[in-house]
């Protein structure tokens, strides 16, 4: 990262020059000023990632500009020199303003170490402000892909509640979006310049939690060398996300509860109550009211946060945005890998169509970039999607269904069962019907008869290549 020019000011010739020399020669790129005035004309009219002034100076002195910078450019970080140094004039430039105060004569190094530390500063200070715009340009609502009906109702309910400053709670399967709806609030609320601060409760140790979420004084626990902001006061003013919320201890739930009344709260370790204004939104992929009747999860804590409720549909509910997804994944694979694949096949469609998706949009994602990354042709083909053996038997193997906005009826769901027995059996046997029936205990007359009732051989996903064994797999 490129570093703006840093400004050397001091009314002595050979001083100015000297230093130039000392600073070029670390690549730095050095401004020269021979007064105080000068100076903070030329930081009003151009960007310096520092300042190193004289005290003395003819006019101006160097402390005078250390509060006039501070109006005019606040954080602009100065280092005072002098040939007068006495303790009382260093606690006086330190007061003012000064990052850093060096008596002359001093070697090149002491400058050079101090100089350093801005650098780093500033080059800190800008990854950090580009991470904030990266990070909010993920998070726009038209990255919230599909044309079905439940999320164009989704979307709509985003656009409403979004400029309100009304806490909300997002619960949904793992993979269904709940972050991506998440940003999209706060992209199109009131607080969208504000800070965007996000915290997954189930990433950090329960033990540390409350001092991340709230922050601790010096002194509050061993390796506490110095006082640390929490992510509360780190998103006053603007909205904080926090992620699975439900994993969150019934000890720290309570203190949270009483943040969540007034924005008030008290680091680890210190006695002083502070305030926050901050939006919340939570999410959770856990069934809540399972949890609460366990007592893991504190009843007057959901009816809190429980103001405005958003739902994300499960992929499986939303059949007609799977095409639709894996093609917008697709072009951003392609674009990313350098392929020139143009669009996926009617084989490997139908195969994404009859998943049922435990993984939810998450797993389509990564579903199509391994295709990506193994296709050769400018087709995704069948044969290059996996067998989702494992993922159904991650779904089969859920102890009860996850939480959803309707439940099928059970001839829906043995046609899905029956249709996804087929598709993996054909897909396990390179698409020969002969092999596929022996495996399901089926005659092939009778595999052609299930094969016609669920619309499995009427669109060509299966032909007389693929019959004998030797065209393509059928998944």
């Amino acid at each position: 990262m490129k570093l703006p020019p840093l400004l050397v000011v001091d009314d002595e010739k050979n001083m100015r020059l000297s230093l130039q020399a000392v600073l070029e020669g670390e690549k730095y790129e050095v401004r020269l000023a021979e007064s105080a005035e000068a100076a903070l004309r030329q930081i009003q009219q151009e960007e310096h990632f520092m300042v190193i002034i004289d005290a003395r100076l003819g006019g101006m002195s160097g402390y005078e500009f250390l509060r006039a910078a501070a109006e005019k450019r606040p954080g602009l970080p100065i280092i005072m020199i002098t040939a007068y140094a006495t303790p009382k004039l260093a606690v006086e430039a330190i007061k003012a303003g000064a990052i850093d105060y060096l008596a002359k004569p001093f070697e090149p190094d002491e400058l050079l170490h101090a100089v350093g530390r801005c650098a780093e500063r500033h080059r800190l200070l800008a990854e950090n402000a580009a991470l904030k715009v990266r990070a909010g340009e993920g998070f726009r609502l038209e990255h919230l892909i599909g044309e079905s009906q439940k999320i164009r109702d989704l979307r709509q309910l985003i656009r409403t509640v979004a400029p309100t400053d009304t806490t909300v709670l997002i619960f949904g399967e793992s993979g269904t979006g709940k972050e991506l709806i998440a940003g999209a609030l706060h992209s199109l609320s009131r607080q969208s310049s504000a800070h965007y601060i996000r915290l997954n409760c189930a990433a950090i140790p329960e033990t540390l939690l409350e001092s991340e979420l709230f922050g601790y004084e010096r002194g509050a626990f061993t390796g506490a060398h110095r006082t640390k902001r929490g992510y509360v006061e780190e998103a006053d003013g603007g909205t904080f996300f926090l992620d699975e919320i439900g994993d969150m201890s019934r000890s720290l739930q309570a203190k949270f509860l009483r943040f969540l009344e007034d924005g008030s709260f008290t680091r680890v370790g210190g006695t002083q109550e502070m305030r926050v204004r901050v939006r919340l939104i939570a999410a959770t992929n856990r069934n809540i009211v399972e949890a609460i009747k366990k007592g893991d999860f504190r009843e007057d804590l959901f009816h809190r946060l429980n103001v405005m409720q958003f739902r994300p549909p499960p992929l499986r509910d939303r059949g007609e945005d799977i095409a639709l997804l894996a093609r917008h994944f697709l072009k951003g694979f392609v674009a990313k890998l350098g392929r020139s694949i143009r669009d996926i096949s009617p084989l490997a469609l139908q195969a994404l169509q009859v998943h049922i998706w435990p993984g939810n949009v998450r797993e389509l994602r990564n579903v199509i970039e391994r295709a990506v990354i193994l296709e050769q042709s400018d087709l995704i083909q069948a044969s290059n999607l996996p067998d989702f053996e494992v993922e159904s038997r991650l779904r089969k193997g859920l102890g009860e269904p996850m939480d959803r906005s309707h439940s099928e009826s059970l001839t829906d769901e043995l046609i899905r069962f029956e249709r996804d027995m087929i598709l993996q059996a054909l897909n396990s046997m390179d698409g020969s019907l002969e092999k596929a029936a022996t495996l399901l205990g089926l005659s092939r007359h009778a595999l052609r008869y299930r094969m016609n009732r669920l619309n499995l051989g009427s669109d060509g996903t299966v032909d007389e290549e693929a019959e004998s064994g030797t065209g393509s797999p059928i998944r």
